[in-house]
């Protein structure tokens, strides 16, 4: 086993001969026969041992275990003793705070230490489970990824060993381990897959968790062809303009595996794969301007169109006055330009040329509200901005961003759409509050 595990961590380039680790020892056999492999290879660490205290004497006996094999190897070893009300003063199951803990201590002892990367003892059997597991919590093609030889400072070289092969090198070189009572305990997911699923899956299919492990690598290299084209469809095919994403839902709607193209695009935002079920199914109901949220975004569908952007959660109103020279406020960023005399006019409805002296100053910029209304250039009445908005078929997650631009109590603009009638520049202005998007 030794020159196949030399063999591997070279191939794979995971551990540094010339540098130092931190090896994640439990005392159980597979992070005991990490350590005896590490010492055959030559490759030097230091060790970390926690201890939950969530087996009493047990646990006591893996810590003196893990400090008397850490003497005989010549090894500096770190202990981390958790306090027993830790379980009960943080949410989550025992398995998950454990694991936190876990990693936020060895990232404290590598900078501590100036050490590498930590090693852990995950090994092909801890792999299969840990895919079943995904599957079984309902992930997508990525779920049979597993965990990776290498992934920030975290490297686990024992990965293509199964359990079998490290129980016949301690077995052969008569070494001992301690064995943890808690494995055997079926409650655990994980356990119960371990003792009572995987092994009467092997013995009803010879090889049977050999032939997932190949079957779940050529689903792997699917998926990277996946996530390759993925990639490719999005750069061609999302529009992003300002604070918004765009897809047109002709892009995608007749392609296969569209629930995947739309779950993969918005999951970075929050969303769910359920969310993109709902989201396909109202396709072509007639659902204009119908809207999904997660925590921090909101999905408009609109017409013939996808629009993705932040959850406006307001903003406090501006106060502009006559000498100011920009305005910035959340959504959007503007120069003051004070024109005399001659100007030509800009019709560009990003930005707002107003007749100064028409303007009462300090000017206010504020999110729109019900009620508000405007004279909108060109017209002669006023109209209320709600219709102005659906008459210029402003999606409702751009309309919950609009902001006015008042002068006492009139709408001198509605940012970005129109300005008003009663401050437009004409041939008797002399002086232009010219409002310019930068």
């Amino acid at each position: 086993m030794v020159s196949h595990f030399i063999e591997h961590i070279r191939e794979k380039n995971i551990l540094d001969e010339s540098s130092k680790y931190l090896l994640a020892l439990s005392g159980g056999i597979d992070s005991v026969a990490l350590g005896y492999l590490l010492i055959e290879t030559g490759i030097d660490f230091e060790i970390a041992h926690i201890n939950y205290g969530l087996r009493a004497e047990e646990s006591d006996g893996d810590e003196e275990f893990v400090n008397e094999l850490a003497l005989s190897w010549g090894k500096k070893v770190h202990f981390k003793k958790v306090p027993k009300p830790t379980f009960q003063l943080q949410s989550g199951s025992v398995q998950m705070i454990a694991r936190k803990i876990r990693y936020d201590w060895f990232e404290e002892l590598l900078i501590q230490q100036n050490l590498k990367g930590v090693i852990v003892a995950h090994n092909f059997d801890d792999q299969i489970e840990t895919i079943l597991l995904n599957l079984l919590r309902g992930s997508g093609i990525e779920g049979v990824y597993g965990m990776s030889d290498r992934r920030g400072k975290v490297i686990r070289p024992l990965l293509p060993f199964q359990r079998t092969q490290i129980m016949s090198f301690m077995e052969a070189k008569g070494l001992s381990w301690r064995e943890d009572s808690s494995n055997e305990k079926i409650e655990y997911k994980r356990n119960y897959l371990r003792n009572e699923i995987l092994p009467l899956l092997e013995d009803k299919f010879q090889g049977g968790i050999s032939i997932l492990d190949q079957s779940f690598k050529r689903i792997k290299d699917t998926g990277k062809l996946f996530f390759h084209f993925f990639t490719d469809w999005k750069e061609k095919n999302i529009k992003i303009e300002n604070d918004y994403q765009y897809l047109k839902i002709l892009d995608f709607i007749h392609l296969p595996g569209k629930h995947s193209l739309i779950f993969y695009w918005l999951r970075d935002f929050g969303f769910k794969f359920s969310d993109v079920a709902d989201i396909i199914d109202l396709l072509g109901k007639s659902n204009s301007g119908k809207v999904f949220f997660s925590d921090e975004y909101m999905l408009n569908m609109d017409r013939e169109v996808l629009i993705l952007g932040k959850i406006d959660l307001g903003w406090d109103p501006v106060t502009i006055h006559q000498e100011d020279i920009q305005i910035s406020y959340k959504h959007g960023h503007y120069d003051i330009l004070h024109v005399r005399d001659e100007f030509s006019v800009d019709r560009n409805s990003e930005n707002a040329m107003l007749d100064m002296e028409k303007l009462g100053f300090p000017l206010v910029l504020r999110k729109w509200e019900e009620g508000d209304r405007i004279v909108p250039l060109g017209m002669k009445n006023e109209k209320k901005i709600s219709d102005l908005l659906i008459d210029l078929k402003i999606p409702l997650i751009q309309k919950k961003k609009t902001a006015v631009l008042l002068s006492g109590n009139e709408v001198v603009w509605v940012v970005g759409y129109r300005i008003s009638d009663k401050f437009k520049c004409d041939s008797n202005t002399r002086n232009v509050f010219y409002i310019k998007r930068k």
